[in-house]
């Protein structure tokens, strides 16, 4: 079952948002908050998997309360469902550690997918994002850290990570256990300094440490 939180300050489009992930069986919505400040009281006792976060909430913004929960948080996933479709919103929410971004216009078995897959550790793009995604560092390098910097194994993990591979998956691949994959994914964060999956592609793709997915 994954636990999830609405993080959104419109009644209307939580309740829509509840009504229609009540007919899953597989999501619980444990609790919602209405502004920045409100979700990082409630995150800590409600410990969802995946948050659904907006972007244009009171007191901290949805960008902001994700660099935090990252930080303090960093198990939990957050998928951003926001109206914005700015390549500044969407660069700054990949950069904080968000795990998905996606539009409100998307259908709502999108959106369900959407949370599926985030919670077993895959990133998640709105189609017209995809091309940004891969393209997000081209225009603001970072500095390259030494390829040797992972074991070979860990560049096994990575070059599965790129491909969108959940932990189980890549269990199956390259035969080792989940909780083998955990650990060589907690390393390759620690290593290459990112928060999320999705910096870890963007990071992997603009200093070519993998082919292109």
């Amino acid at each position: 079952m994954i636990k999830l939180m609405l993080v959104d300050d419109h009644a209307v489009l939580r309740d829509g948002l509840k009504n229609i992930l009540g007919l899953e069986d597989g999501i619980e919505v444990v609790g919602e908050a209405i502004s920045g400040n409100d979700a990082l009281e409630k995150v800590g006792t409600l410990l969802p998997d995946v948050i659904l976060m907006d972007i244009n909430i009171p007191d901290k913004n949805g960008i902001e309360v994700t660099s935090i929960i990252k930080r303090d948080y960093p198990d939990i996933k957050v998928l951003v469902l926001t109206m914005y479709d700015h390549d500044e919103y969407f660069m700054s929410a990949i950069r904080e550690g968000a795990d998905g971004y996606l539009l409100k216009d998307a259908p709502s078995q999108q959106v369900v997918d959407a949370i599926h897959s985030v919670s077993k550790g895959q990133s998640v793009f709105h189609s017209s994002m995809t091309k940004k995604f891969l393209s997000f560092n081209q225009s603001e390098p970072e500095p390259i850290k030494p390829k040797d910097t992972l074991t070979e194994r860990e560049k096994e993990v990575l070059n599965c990570l790129v491909q969108g591979m959940s932990n189980k998956e890549i269990a199956k691949v390259l035969f080792i256990t989940d909780k083998t994959v955990k650990i060589h994914v907690s390393n390759i964060f620690k290593k290459l300094d990112v928060k999320s999956r999705s910096q870890v592609v963007i990071y992997a793709v603009q200093n070519q440490l993998v082919p292109l997915p």
